[in-house]
């Protein structure tokens, strides 16, 4: 009996240790408030807006311990509208991202699945649209990919990021189109990233192939390089940029540079905006975030510029107020990512809300 019992205490415990080396994180950011829009198509506007500071999501992360500095790991990612329950991209659940792979500490990760780019995941964090927590600062149109919309995760893709070597990480990412002819729906991308204390810096380059572009979200109508605006859809996307960020203990300063070239029908137009801004933690709870953009294509200039201040109540919520304001030039309309484009030259925003995060 007493060896029975010794067997059973001895698996018990070896069940409850292989629990211990797998984990599987439920998270997610809810965003809610109210925002006053100064002209969308020649009329004020006040609405309910969501997912300012972060996008609304939830999702699924694990890992499973395979020894010898190996773990399995996976993320289920889906973006929702909290303001009416929906799914942030019809008929998709895990819109945002979906992927399974191998990370080691000595050879780096490989993921395989519907993936965000380097755009979002080197390139963003040194925009003020991240750093100053507003999504309406986003460049007109996301032409960069700077934000995780539905139409800018890599379907089919495979993404390999290495260990990190005296503070430099790169990596490099293929999207498979999944048809007969290998270059139709190819992406592939690379990122080089670089981290020393107070300092972070990073560059991408990718090559994407029949990508559909938002240029109607610009109030550039009706048509765009042949095509119609609503529907445009480029045959090649070459998309670089580079940022970087210092910190000075409470002030935090950041810039960020994005080069977008969109060929279809023999045209060929190039989208830059140029972006910069500072965060300073006035005290623990509190911090004042702003920054400024200017962004051009096809002779449209648009320049915009936000300021906020954002107060934590815990580590998990907080209260913030954004106004932002954007001019265009006399060949453009204003038109505030995914706010609205206006019938003039400019446009205001300004909102107040509350995030939470679990």
């Amino acid at each position: 009996m007493k060896h029975f019992i010794a067997a059973g205490l001895t698996g018990i415990c070896a069940v409850s240790s292989a629990w211990a080396q797998s984990s599987v994180t439920l998270y997610g950011s809810l965003d809610a408030g109210v925002a006053y829009i100064s002209n969308v198509g020649g009329q004020s506007k006040w609405m309910m807006e969501q997912g300012n500071t972060q996008p609304d999501r939830w999702g699924l992360r694990g890992q499973e311990d395979l020894g010898s500095g190996l773990k399995a790991i996976f993320q289920l990612e889906n973006g929702f509208y909290t303001n009416t329950g929906a799914m942030a991209k019809a008929n998709t659940l895990f819109n945002r991202q979906a992927f399974v792979g191998l990370t080691s500490d000595k050879f780096g990760s490989l993921t395989l699945g519907h993936q965000t780019p380097f755009s979002f995941d080197v390139l963003d964090p040194f925009s003020t649209a991240y750093l100053g927590q507003s999504w309406y600062a986003f460049h007109p149109g996301n032409i960069d990919e700077l934000a995780d919309t539905g139409v800018v995760p890599y379907d089919n893709s495979v993404k390999y990021r290495s260990p990190t070597w005296y503070g430099f990480s790169a990596g490099a990412m293929l999207g498979f189109g999944n048809t007969t002819n290998f270059s139709t729906g190819r992406t592939m991308g690379f990122s080089l990233s670089y981290a020393n204390g107070p300092f972070k810096a990073g560059a991408t380059w990718s090559n994407e192939h029949d990508r559909s572009v938002a240029i109607a979200t610009t109030g550039i109508v009706p048509t765009f390089q042949g095509q119609p605006s609503a529907t445009y859809m480029a045959d090649k996307v070459e998309n670089m940029g580079a940022g970087a960020s210092y910190s000075f203990g409470k002030l935090l300063v950041h810039g960020l540079y994005t080069r977008t070239k969109l060929e279809s029908n023999g045209h060929s137009d190039t989208f830059q905006s140029y972006d910069a801004g500072a965060n300073y933690q006035f005290t623990a709870f509190n911090s004042v975030v702003g920054g400024a953009a200017t962004s051009t294509l096809d002779g449209r200039r648009w320049t915009q510029v936000m300021i906020g201040d954002v107060y934590s109540l815990s580590k998990r919520t907080q209260v913030y107020v954004n106004a932002l304001y954007e001019r265009a030039n006399s060949e453009a309309n204003a038109a505030f990512f995914t706010a609205g484009v206006s019938s003039g030259r400019n446009q205001a925003i300004v909102l107040a809300g509350i995030h939470h995060s679990f």
